[in-house]
């Protein structure tokens, strides 16, 4: 019965591994790549859209991000998102599209995005945290109504622990992996 508790929320534990990746890819490491703008959002036509919906996005320089609207129109409002977002970032633009020069990071710097690095690791703990206590609630009812025995509650907190062990060592690794492009 709990294995199937488990294994249905499965997907979710794994979504917040995805979700942290995703959020820590945003993160500045001095080099130029995409992610760092795609899914900036930018008000289009009375719409809204992220850099990636209305553009080419290319790292031609290890230190250069080139946005080449599909719409030339779109310069203009690229342009504003990306100087009214915390990128810090001055947007160039030209007939083409828009140039994004991306400055070595100050040790000041590097620090806060460490900061912000471990802000984002610690959300996906306590996430996966609801999570696991979300299953355990669940047996736990079970239990009660007679539908589990009493030793399928220790074994499903055996199992969660075995997950969380596994995940929280993915989360370490995440973790110095970015934390070691942000230093160097």
């Amino acid at each position: 019965m709990y294995k199937d508790l488990i294994f249905q929320r499965k997907k979710d534990f794994e979504s917040v591994i995805d979700g942290v990746k995703k959020d820590i890819s945003a993160i500045r490491t001095g080099r130029a790549h995409a992610s760092m703008v795609e899914d900036l959002v930018v008000d289009y036509m009375d719409s809204k859209f992220r850099i990636k919906e209305l553009a080419t996005i290319n790292t031609p320089e290890p230190r250069t991000i080139l946005i080449q609207p599909w719409d030339k129109q779109a310069i203009a409002n690229i342009s504003k998102s990306i100087k009214d977002s915390s990128l810090g970032l001055n947007p160039i633009e030209d007939s083409n599209g828009i140039r994004l020069n991306i400055p070595s990071l100050t040790e000041e710097r590097r620090l806060e995005f460490v900061k912000l690095l471990h802000q984002k690791i610690e959300w996906g703990r306590v996430r996966v945290r609801q999570i696991r206590e979300d299953v355990l609630k669940k047996v736990q009812i079970e239990v009660k109504e007679k539908k589990a025995r009493e030793d399928d509650l220790f074994k499903a907190k055996e199992e969660l622990q075995k997950i969380m062990d596994d995940l929280n060592g993915k989360f370490d690794d995440i973790g110095k992996k970015k934390e070691q492009e942000l230093m160097s």
